[in-house]
């Protein structure tokens, strides 16, 4: 029996795994070192060292000798020798294992075994457990023997513990500084987000890590990225905040945890968490200024309970998150700043040089009127030149309005407006461009309203919005195609309006370009100024109606503008 163990050989082995802790710096190898001197000095057949899962809250068996267990054996609190031991935190001599119920079988050929537990704080943290082939194998003394060793070996293992967890905070600490640098050098939100959920994953053993941001109403969580092991992953989702656990973070600004997803009436992530075996999750509130505006969520495929260290962790990378967010937001503002400025230096550089050119054009213009007028240009009523001949002149005197606002711009022009029929508008604009469709190779057709629309407007303005709708419509089909201008009705009964449509089968407008197709100075060709689309808006705008780009694509773009009946 191992009673007759020699003093001086239990005092060696008390050394020798005391001096473990400045020969190895890791806890299982410590272990397996630890266990082997059990065996030797008990003269045990088997013996193993379980480790209580704080997340599962079962024993798990972390080393063994002499015994071939499966790596994941566990057992529950107070089920077992050792479960009962973990339970009550006592030590305990089972002399024959066939006479105690607490006994589970693990090996046919046990006959007697003692436990000792590992105390950290008074806590059972885990279980010395050894065996013997024998019955009546160990005595009282081997079990104060085992008591003594297990807590020289428990002072042993937690001290590695120690040394792993300041070596883990360091490397936290060293990256959290990392990923502060990192992101500092993002300028554009969705950078950050993919930034700060990459390196969230690797940070802390989670399978993904999420950015949910408000919406401005403060009602709904959209989902903006979400990253997995090999990286982001496509995946949209929209939540009223009041219908998940998220929101409960962003209301009380306060982290939130989950550990068992699918048993939960979690209401967000249900295909990844079906599909991807997510089962706990950790949120966290990313604040600024005081208020929650979104949340950076953890998930992992196995049940988890977070410590406090890492819900540090990641308020920490929330914080950083919402510091890089709010850099991103404001070079967002300075960038849209600096170019609204480059505008305004645009618009007032083309004011100038307007007027100067008004200026110039109105004497020629002046000359070309006084010698058209006394031109004898009488022809029959019949004939198609008495209409072009009232078309030149009318263009004259409009070409003379627009040269008077240039000179006289911000003075008050609501004289100008008069009650026009939208038919007779549009008629008259696709008789001037007649001869260019035919040149182009465009079948231009006028879908005329069954009844007159009258409108109050400036004629000159309306047909030059006309104007530039069909004629980017002619640019769109270099090769020839139809252009249909409608005119329509919409007997709205608060305000009856009046539409025209044009629509083309041309190549369709750039997609990185249709979000911003009526800023000012945004062209698809180079020969383009920018400005026509841009202008067509301001004239409408002023006429209390609005222009909208419908659709476009491959088949071809369709652009319409409203106006008030009268």
């Amino acid at each position: 029996m191992s009673t007759a163990a020699p003093e001086r050989s239990v005092i060696d082995s008390l050394y020798r795994i005391s001096r473990l802790v400045s020969e190895t710096d890791d806890a299982r190898e410590a272990l397996e070192a630890i266990l082997q001197e059990l065996v030797d000095v008990l003269g045990a057949s088997s013996a193993s060292v379980a480790l209580t899962n704080p997340d599962t809250n079962l024993l798990e068996i972390e080393v063994t000798r002499g015994l071939m267990l499966n790596s994941h054996f566990s057992l529950p609190l107070g089920i077992g020798i050792t479960g009962w031991v973990a339970l009550h935190g006592k030590p305990l001599l089972v002399p024959d294992v066939s006479e105690d119920t607490r006994y589970v079988p693990v090996k046919e050929s046990v006959q007697s075994e003692m436990a000792a537990p590992m105390l950290i704080d008074g806590m059972p943290v885990g279980v010395v457990n050894v065996d013997s082939d024998q019955r009546d194998a160990f005595s009282e003394s081997d079990l104060k023997l085992l008591s003594l060793l297990t807590i020289e070996a428990t002072s042993v293992v937690s001290r590695l513990w120690l040394i792993g967890q300041l070596k883990e905070k360091n490397h936290q600490l060293q990256t959290l500084l990392r990923i502060g640098q990192l992101l500092g050098g993002k300028r554009e939100q969705r950078d950050v987000l993919k930034s700060l959920t990459r390196e969230a994953r690797k940070l802390m053993p989670c399978t993904m890590c999420a950015i949910y941001l408000l919406s401005e109403d403060r009602k709904r969580l959209k989902l903006e990225v979400v990253s997995g092991a090999d990286g982001p992953i496509d995946y949209e989702e929209e939540l009223p905040i009041a219908e998940t656990a998220v929101g409960v973070a962003i209301e009380r600004r306060k982290q939130v945890a989950i550990q068992n997803l699918p048993q939960t009436e979690e209401h967000h992530f249900l295909d990844l968490t079906q599909s991807a075996g997510l089962s706990s999750m950790l949120s966290t509130p990313i604040i600024c200024d005081g208020q929650a505006i979104g949340v950076l969520n953890a998930y992992t495929d196995t049940p988890h309970r977070f410590n406090n260290d890492e819900r540090q962790l990641f308020n920490s990378m929330a914080s950083m998150g919402a510091v890089a967010i709010q850099n991103s937001q404001l070079y967002s503002r300075v960038f849209q700043s600096e170019e609204s400025l480059r505008k305004n230096l645009q618009l007032t550089t083309l004011g100038l040089l307007s007027a100067e050119i008004a200026h110039e054009i109105r004497n020629p213009l002046t000359v070309i009127k006084l010698l058209f007028e006394s031109l004898t240009l009488d022809f029959s009523p019949d004939d198609p030149r008495n209409k072009d001949t009232e078309v030149i002149s009318e263009k004259i005197e409009q070409l003379e309005e627009i040269v008077g606002r240039v000179l006289s711009f911000g003075k008050s022009r609501t004289g100008m407006h008069a009650l026009y029929d939208l038919n007779t508008l549009v008629d008259e604009t696709i008789l001037l461009v007649r001869l260019k469709a035919e040149q182009s190779g465009v079948e231009l057709v006028f879908e005329r309203s069954k009844t007159p629309l009258s409108v109050e407007a400036h004629k000159g303005q309306i047909q030059q919005v006309i104007l530039n709708l069909v004629l980017n419509a002619f640019q769109a089909m270099p090769h020839g195609g139809k252009v249909t201008v409608a005119v329509k009705r919409d007997d709205n009964p608060h305000q009856p309006m009046g539409y025209v449509v044009v629509s083309d089968n041309g190549t369709g407008v750039p997609e990185n370009l249709r979000d911003r197709i009526f800023q000012s100075f945004l062209s698809g060709r180079s020969e383009g100024s920018g400005l026509g689309l841009a202008i067509s808006k301001q004239i409408i705008k002023s006429h209390r109606g609005e222009i909208s780009l419908v659709e476009t694509g491959e088949a071809g773009t369709i652009f319409q503008f409203t106006m008030p009946l009268v």
